[in-house]
């Protein structure tokens, strides 16, 4: 099968979207695909062609970490994409690249299309009208996915919620269900170099009695951090006897006022702000961590928290309905929902025995099992199947 993918995210950017084409991509190739990937470039350099993958030349978005804003028309890539044949055109975005694409599906009409709706961009809006007419953007928003699903020969959300929403704004047509598929394999132990760990830990100040606390991602408003450093604070101040440190992995338009927060609190010392690293270096921080936490609710099916669970990291998370199909609470994990809940649940965590963790470690692994990359693959080749039968 001929596989065309439009993408906003795509490696090197790092994010749930990245993630999950990335992913796609891999496994398609793995089980002999062709696949060509329409993404942005990701600095100031020209559009090129690296291997699969066409990265279009963008301009970075200041208010918008890491995303930038291409062409939405781009004849010498069209042509590419016609020369391709493919058999599926499969659509990850509605930014200028999911612009483009729809573009590319009208001119060829004969080619099925799927698309995949990761993205509440309601939680997003403020970024663009920065607080003016948001109940308007919001509407349009609405508007928008409503129309857009009708468009599609398949339509692909990664979870519940998602599907939950789509039915709210009005649209009926017929959802696909399928959460992206992860390659575990990557964060097992034994593909972790632990002596770098304890080196990193010596270069930080970190010594062996002491508990990591780790948040990972985007740094940015919706990603609600600054729940998760508040409510580190009060376990640190609430539990003295207890040494600790947070690291904040990642960077963001939110990075600045983060910081300038873990000072206001007296907490500069107990949390560091790491900044960007390459993707392949996250498992070794879930590693490093006694609890991954999070207290974002825009996820649309919380890929960290699945990672986190395949590390054997312990998972502490502000609670999400759409959460309660990874973590069952107490048992793969743990949530909280208020500063309280936050220190009573990373003390409970923090002071089990190694049985007790061992227990939970087990538990959360067998739990995200089912969203492991080979079902994933198995249930999007159904749909690109089904698609084309459409087209027939």
């Amino acid at each position: 099968m001929r596989i065309v993918m439009f993408t906003d995210a795509f490696p090197p950017y790092i994010n749930g979207v990245a993630t999950s084409c990335y992913n796609l991509y891999q496994v398609l190739k793995k089980n002999g695909h062709d696949v060509l990937v329409i993404a942005p470039q990701a600095d100031d350099g020209p559009t090129k062609k690296v291997g699969d993958v066409i990265y279009m030349k963008g301009v970075p978005l200041k208010k918008m970490y890491g995303y930038r804003v291409t062409a939405l028309y781009s004849s010498s890539i069209f042509k590419q994409v016609k020369a391709f044949k493919p058999d599926v055109i499969h659509i990850q975005t509605d930014f200028t690249i999911g612009q483009f694409a729809r573009f590319v599906i009208r001119k060829l009409k004969h080619v099925p299309t799927i698309y995949t709706y990761h993205t509440a961009y309601e939680d997003y809006t403020y970024y663009a009208v920065k607080g003016l007419l948001d109940r308007v953007a919001k509407r349009y928003v609405r508007s928008y996915a409503k129309n857009a699903a009708k468009t599609m020969t398949e339509y692909i959300t990664p979870s519940d919620k998602t599907k939950l929403y789509m039915r709210s704004v009005g649209s009926d047509a017929y959802i696909n269900v399928i959460p992206t598929g992860l390659d575990f394999s990557i964060f097992k132990k034994e593909n972790i170099d632990f002596n770098k760990i304890e080196e990193f830990k010596q270069q930080h100040g970190v010594d062996k009695d002491t508990k990591i606390f780790l948040i990972l991602g985007r740094v940015a408003q919706e990603k609600s951090m600054d729940v998760s450093i508040k409510g580190y604070d009060a376990f640190r101040k609430a539990h003295p006897e207890i040494k600790s440190k947070m690291f904040v992995v990642g960077d963001g338009p939110q990075k600045e006022d983060l910081m300038k927060l873990s000072e206001e609190l007296g907490d500069k010392d107990y949390i560091e702000f790491l900044g960007s690293v390459p993707a392949s270096e996250v498992p070794f921080y879930y590693h490093l961590a006694d609890i991954y936490t999070s207290a974002s609710t825009t996820e649309t099916q919380g890929l960290t928290f699945m990672e986190a669970m395949a590390s054997g990291t312990p998972v502490l998370a502000r609670f999400d309905t759409q959460l309660e199909s990874v973590i069952i609470d107490n048992e793969t994990g743990y949530f909280f929902t208020d500063l309280d809940s936050f220190v009573l649940k990373a003390y409970r965590i923090l002071t089990s025995s190694k049985e007790e963790l061992e227990q939970l470690r087990n538990k959360a692994y067998l739990e995200v099992d089912k969203y492991s990359i080979d079902k994933f693959y198995e249930n999007i080749i159904r749909v690109y199947q089904r698609a084309i039968r459409k087209k027939w």
